[in-house]
This record gives C-alpha cells, sequence and structure tokens, in this order.
C-alpha cells in the first residue's frame, strides 16, 4: 500500500514527503506549533522528522521536480527536442534558464539539514539504535549525494560540514579543490555505508531511503568518475558528428584532477562494484520494459528513485515533457535520430523504450520511424491510419516515464531513477577494463546489459581502448535521458570534442559548446554574499 510522511523543512513548517512501500505501517502524523532546535531534537520521532527534510529537498524546484535534469538531460549528445524547451540549457545558454542556480541552492540546503541532522541526532537518547544508526547513514549519504553533484557540475566549492550556530557562525567560506571536494564525498560515503543496513534487512526503512548498497554503489560512482576524469592521453572513440559515424578522440584530463593515480582508483571503483554485485542484494529485471512499469518501482534493479504519489505535492512534469502523447500536444524531448540508430534492431531498448505509434493529444496518429515505414505506417489492425512526413514527424519518444497514474494531466507520479543495478554493472566493466584489460569478468557484466536487451553480445577480443569506448556507448545505450550522458561525456574529457562535432543538432538545437560549458555559473547571491569566492567559473 502507499504510505507518506510528515515532518519539517525547516523547524516551521511541515510539508509531505512521499515513500512507497508495501506492508510496512505508515509513519504517524505529529503536530506542531512553534518549534526551536532546543526542544525539537528530543526523540525518534522528531529524528525521523528530520532526516525527512533533507530528503524532502530532492522533491522541489530546486532539484528534481525540474531544474536539476533539465540542466544535465537536456545537454548531451544523444537528446533533441522543441526548441521552446532546449533553447537555453539543451542550446549551451543554462543562464537563460529560469533554474539555472537551482541545483546550487538545492544541493547547500540538503547540506545544511544534514550537518543538523548529524549533530542534533547522535545526542538524542529517546531512539532505537538501529533508528538512530541509520538515520546517520542516511544523512552522511545525502550529503556525500549533494557535494559529489556540486562538484561535478561546479567543480572545487565551498565545504561546509557543520551546521552555522554560535560556535561556527562564518557564512564566508573559499573554494576548496576539486580534490579537496571529492575527499569529503568519499568519506561521507564511506561514513554512510558502515551506518545504513541492506536493502534486504526490515531496519533499511521505508522504500526510497538510502541503503548500504546504495552507498557502495555512489563510492564506485565517485571512485570511478576521478579515475576516468584524471586518465591521460587516453583514446575513446564517440558514435555522432553529423553523419553518425565514429570518431576517436584522445581524452583530456578534466581539471582538478591531475596527478590523481587513474589506476588506483579504478581499483577502488572496480572493488566497490563488485562488493555490490556479490552482495546478491540487487538483480536485473529479465525484460527492459518492465524496468520503469509502476508495479515495479523500488524493486530488484531500483537501487534509489526518485519518489512521487498521485494526488499529493510530490508529483513532477517528466511524463509531460518526455513522452509522445501531452498536454503540449506531444512531448518536448525525445532521443535524437542519430543515437536511435546506435540500436540494433532487435535491441528491446528502443523496440520496447521507444514509442513507434502514437495520437498527439490534437488527434493525429504518428508514427516512428520513418524509414521503418513498412513496420509502422499505414493502418494498424485497429484500423488507425499513421503517418509521418519523414521530417520533422521523427521524434523518438522514450517510453520511461509514461507508466504513469493519470496520462492526461500535466504533472504526475512518474518516478526518475538515480541508481539502477544496470549501472553498478557497467561500472565495475569499465573498471575492471582499465585496471587489467576486457577480461571475462568484464565482458561478462558488460554483456548481461546486453543479453537484457535481448541483443547480440560484446564484440569479442576487443583491446583496452575499444573496450572502454564499447562501455561508453553501452552506457549511452542503456541510460538514454536518464541524466548519466552528459557527466559521463565530461568525466571523460570529451565534452566539448563531441559536442562541437555536431555542431547543428537535429531540430536546429544548437550543440556548438565553449570551455564555459564544461561547469554550470556559481550563482551570483552566492558571489554577492560569500565574499571568499573572488571569481565566477571560467567564462561566466
Amino acid at each position: 500500500m502507499k504510505k507518506f510522511v510528515r515532518y519539517f523543512t525547516g523547524l516551521s513548517a511541515i510539508v509531505v514527503l512521499a515513500f512507497t512501500t508495501s506492508c510496512k505501517k505508515a509513519l504517524e502524523e505529529k503536530s506542531f506549533s512553534f518549534i526551536t532546535p532546543n526542544n525539537f531534537y528530543q526523540n525518534e520521532s522528531d529524528a525521523k522528522t528530520a532526516i525527512n527534510g533533507v530528503y524532502n529537498e530532492l522533491y522541489t524546484y530546486d532539484l528534481y521536480l525540474q531544474p536539476f535534469w533539465n540542466l544535465t538531460v537536456l545537454d548531451d549528445d544523444h537528446v533533441s527536442g522543441a526548441d521552446w524547451f532546449l533553447g537555453n540549457s539543451g542550446a549551451g545558454n543554462p543562464q537563460g534558464y529560469w533554474g539555472v542556480d537551482r541545483p546550487w541552492n538545492g544541493c547547500y540546503t540538503m547540506i545544511s539539514r544534514a550537518n543538523t541532522v548529524l549533530e542534533k541526532v547522535d545526542a538524542i537518547t529517546d531512539i532505537d539504535p538501529d533508528v538512530k544508526k541509520r538515520i546517520l547513514g542516511e544523512a552522511h549519504f545525502l550529503r556525500g549525494w549533494a557535494y559529489f553533484q556540486l562538484v561535478q557540475l561546479y567543480g572545487g566549492v565551498p565545504l561546509r560540514v557543520f551546521a552555522l550556530s554560535a560556535a561556527n557562525p562564518e557564512t564566508n567560506v573559499p573554494r576548496s579543490t576539486v580534490k579537496e571536494t571529492y575527499d569529503v564525498v568519499i568519506n561521507d560515503f564511506k561514513e554512510a555505508e558502515t551506518l545504513l543496513f541492506p536493502a534486504t534487512d526490515p531496519k533499511s526503512g521505508e522504500a526510497g531511503r538510502a541503503t548500504r548498497g546504495l552507498a557502495k554503489a555512489f563510492l564506485a560512482k565517485t571512485y570511478l568518475t576521478m579515475a576516468s576524469g584524471a586518465l591521460s592521453g587516453a583514446s575513446i572513440t564517440v558514435r555522432g558528428g553529423t553523419d553518425n559515424g565514429y570518431y576517436s578522440y584522445t581524452k583530456n584530463v578534466v581539471a582538478g584532477l591531475e596527478g590523481i593515480d587513474s589506476k588506483a582508483y579504478y581499483t577502488l571503483a572496480r572493488d566497490k562494484a563488485l562488493e555490490v554485485i556479490q552482495s546478491n542484494d540487487y538483480s536485473l529485471f529479465t525484460d527492459f520494459k518492465d524496468v520503469f512499469t509502476k508495479g515495479n518501482r523500488n524493486k530488484q534493479e531500483h537501487m534509489w528513485e526518485i519518489q512521487s504519489l498521485a494526488g499529493t505535492d510530490f508529483v513532477n512534469d517528466m511524463h509531460a515533457y518526455f513522452s509522445a502523447r501531452s498536454p503540449f500536444g506531444t512531448g518536448a524531448v525525445w532521443m535524437s535520430n542519430n543515437h536511435y540508430k546506435d540500436y540494433e534492431d532487435a535491441d528491446t531498448r528502443v523496440l520496447d523504450g521507444v514509442t513507434h505509434r502514437y495520437q498527439a493529444n490534437w488527434g493525429t496518429y504518428y508514427y516512428y520511424p520513418s524509414y521503418k515505414a513498412a513496420l509502422y505506417s499505414g493502418i494498424a489492425p485497429d484500423g488507425t491510419n499513421y503517418n509521418n512526413n519523414g521530417g520533422t514527424d521523427d521524434k523518438a519518444f522514450i517510453t520511461k516515464f509514461s507508466d504513469v497514474a493519470d496520462a492526461s494531466i500535466g504533472t504526475s507520479d512518474a518516478f526518475f531513477p538515480l541508481m539502477r543495478y544496470a549501472e553498478v554493472l557497467l561500472m565495475y566493466a569499465e573498471a575492471e577494463n582499465e585496471v587489467n584489460g576486457p577480461t571475462p569478468a568484464a565482458y561478462d557484466r558488460l554483456n548481461a546489459i546486453r543479453t537484457r536487451a535481448k541483443t547480440i553480445p560484446a564484440t569479442p577480443n576487443m583491446n583496452i581502448s575499444q573496450f572502454r569506448s564499447y562501455v561508453l556507448e553501452e552506457r549511452g545505450r542503456e541510460f538514454s535521458l536518464e541524466s548519466i550522458r552528459r557527466f559521463d561525456l565530461v568525466r571523460w574529457g570529451i565534452y566539448l570534442q563531441v559536442m562541437n562535432k555536431i555542431s547543428q543538432g537535429q531540430d536546429n538545437i544548437p550543440k556548438v559548446r565553449s570551455m564555459r560549458n564544461l561547469l554550470l555559473p556559481i550563482p551570483l547571491n552566492e558571489l554577492n554574499s560569500n565574499t571568499a569566492i573572488t571569481a565566477n567559473n571560467p567564462g561566466w
């Protein structure tokens, strides 16, 4: 059954946080009048309310109601869409987007709340020891997650690991280095790993909460991000450009990661991913079409998802923007035609993961793609006639966010994946290749993804560079429009090369990028209020 928790966003207002689970008792609601830190952090109920307040920031217009995915999903080589929606962040102009400052604000709100939880909950005595342990682990995880996003999006950032107080009143905090920021991320994920419970343990809490396996997965991803960013002189081949050809690039070292031992960090990434694999707490769904159904939310492969609940404030507009039929008429974001061609014909990630026949809300029936008219055009078995003009009608709408409670409304209960077990397998394959070459173990994890997609196994006998390129492109196929591709191109140091090779994308969406597009601009409010930051990111 569905459940939800009431909690504070700060210490003076009550909001609702939605979690979904089955066969668990809902947390009781508690009403408050005026709350101060001194009279709030008294017992287990207060501690639960406080940690829920950290999660709550994920569900706001700072982060996943739109700004975070708008600034990341729309800015890669595999996405296209309507110019009215992609014309800012999707065209390399994030400052033209109303939410450009929101990820910074949202992440620091999470950090601030997590700091308070870590300092106050530790002193509570009227609480089950296992619940306290879990809550402290969640706070470490969420703070680590927030800093992980910040360092990828902005570079080195101010490190605030204590709550503001009379003992810690300083608000002017300088930027730390990229390496120092990653050190905080790693320390928080390590702390979370020791404090949290496995997902299969009843003490891990409701669905949607951080678990031990999730902390391990993000620790592996942190190591992987640093390792690939630090790798020097490596060659990597990417399919793209105006002709959708294969182009080889020599990667650049990501700024701030110079001098880091790439192989050592890849070893850490591989070993941590292997711990998740060997825990047997997770597994792939047998069919790709099952990954994004309502009935499979929070199950099996889904290590962490943005939770939504129809009929509450915890909804989003993913369905409206990404699905074929939309309140706009048709959706505003789709997979590019060139990326669609990167899949084999039998690949279920496009057979089931792309809408081939649909009706716009103005009544017209369309099919995709025009060059497969024999499969999808003309009169369907139900008598409906599907047409395509062979040009602007070629829009590869994904199905990932289409299974919602009510598809006719603008906001819905679509879930958004933040970590799938499929990524753990591909992280292992990438890391093992960089440490030992394309071993059978690396192939096994890569081919587990391809087997699920009903495609042929990966090309045998590849060298390190070929396997590296194959895994990167497999990640592109598996996680299309899941806010992963841009981060992959940036951490490999090929974002500018890949984007500029395209120049002008499908539907006249500009793909030209400059050095400033590697990082987002630090918000002006932060620059004005924090005098310890003396300059914005390059180009802003």
